[in-house]
């Protein structure tokens, strides 16, 4: 096997995510036969006290306190941001700017127009890759059920529902951070933090909300704050939004909820299809369980329970006996962005990419048709994108 091209990354953002992003490329070898390989030559945050485990895990890796620095940093050829999404806009903007390839964070801008304003930049670099962060469903059973539907095996689509629950916000005594806040956060609240993730599988298999009827919650208003003084919860716990879909054959209802309050729930992205000749579902609750439904007319109706080997877009040294997690799925993500920056979409080992701008455009524009729903308790039409 040839070298393989190395593609030099730098982080911003040191907290969760980018240690998980820079913990990934050190499992890079766990990937077989791929021509291309990341390395962390960079990483920054604003708080120097985060950057410590990035020194201590990557000896030699540069530093930064101010993310302007990082970017004239000519070794650094993309870059993978993790910050808050009242940063997204300028951050994501300068970025491009200084000409690196960005792989973001969800939901790319606070609201739809700080997205529209980095979309019109995206339009200025056609030579950059630009790429929105969504790791679950590369989980197998998830990439199992894409593949059913692109096949047509479930026939005719009649009904579907998608979505991210977490439960960590059930607890009242947990200190409010950024994403209860809308100045940080933003009007969306849990959709802006949570709905790519339900909206990723459903926007790639052509599955397009045409109107749309939002149920939005607050549950926990008011947390302690960093005195212990209770201060106000301002962004939406829990969404669910109602949503038709129109097909070349039938209109059928599709139900896609985000929730940060969904009791017993430490992190589950899940998808149920229903249709005339199939129907399945699956979750990462059970991530090696996926469930389904053949049917023929006048045949019986009986579930049916697959366990699905550990078979990833990208083939690893892992045995299929074993289960596949968070961590993998992560890598898994980060393999499509490399691959599709060093050979392009067309010429990519595997074809199910990270989400695009156009389909985080989708996104905004369903999120802020949400809010209007709530607003006007009424079903209103997605919003141009």
């Amino acid at each position: 096997m040839s070298t393989p091209r190395i593609i030099n990354f730098g982080v911003i953002g040191c907290g969760l995510m980018g240690r998980e992003f820079v913990s990934a490329a050190a499992r890079w070898h766990h990937l077989l036969d791929l021509d291309f390989q990341p390395r962390i030559v960079a990483v920054c945050d604003a708080n120097p006290a985060a950057l410590t485990w990035f020194t201590q895990a990557l000896p030699g890796v540069a530093t930064y306190t101010d993310y302007h620095e990082l970017l004239a940093d000519q070794t650094v050829e993309a870059v993978y941001c993790a910050v808050p999404h009242n940063l997204h806009r300028d951050f994501y903007i300068d970025i491009l700017r200084a000409g690196k390839h960005l792989l973001g964070e969800k939901p790319f801008g606070i609201d739809h127009a700080a997205f529209l304003d980095i979309a019109a930049e995206i339009d200025q670099h056609p030579d950059l890759l630009v790429r929105c962060s969504s790791e679950y469903p590369f989980f197998p059973g998830a990439l199992l059920l894409a593949q059913w539907a692109q096949q047509g095996r479930f026939g005719r689509v009649f009904e579907v529902e998608s979505g991210y629950w977490h439960c960590s916000d059930l607890n009242p005594k947990k200190p409010i951070n950024w994403k209860r806040r809308i100045a940080t956060c933003g009007e969306y609240g849990c959709m802006g933090d949570l709905g790519m993730h339900a909206l990723h599988l459903p926007l790639r298999l052509g599955w397009h909300p045409h109107t749309l009827r939002a149920l939005l919650s607050k549950i926990v208003t008011e947390r302690p704050g960093p005195d212990g003084t209770m201060v106000p919860c301002e962004t939406w716990d829990n969404a669910i939004l109602a949503c038709d879909v129109v097909s070349a054959d039938l209109t059928f209802p599709m139900t896609l909820s985000t929730k940060r309050i969904a009791p017993g729930h430490q992190s589950s992205m899940f998808i149920r299809i229903q249709g005339t000749e199939c129907s399945a579902e699956f979750t990462t609750k059970y991530p090696k369980q996926v469930r389904y439904l053949p049917y023929s007319a006048g045949g019986e109706q009986a579930w049916h329970e697959l366990d699905v080997p550990f078979r990833s877009a990208y083939p690893t040294i892992t045995g299929e006996i074993f289960e596949f997690g968070f961590t993998d799925a992560l890598l898994q993500m980060w393999a499509a962005f490399c691959d599709e920056l060093a050979h392009g979409r067309a010429g990519m080992r595997q074809p199910f990419g990270c989400v695009t701008p156009e389909e985080v455009g989708e996104c905004h524009a369903i999120f802020t048709a949400a809010l209007q729903s709530q607003r006007q308790v009424a079903t209103v039409p997605q919003a141009a994108s």
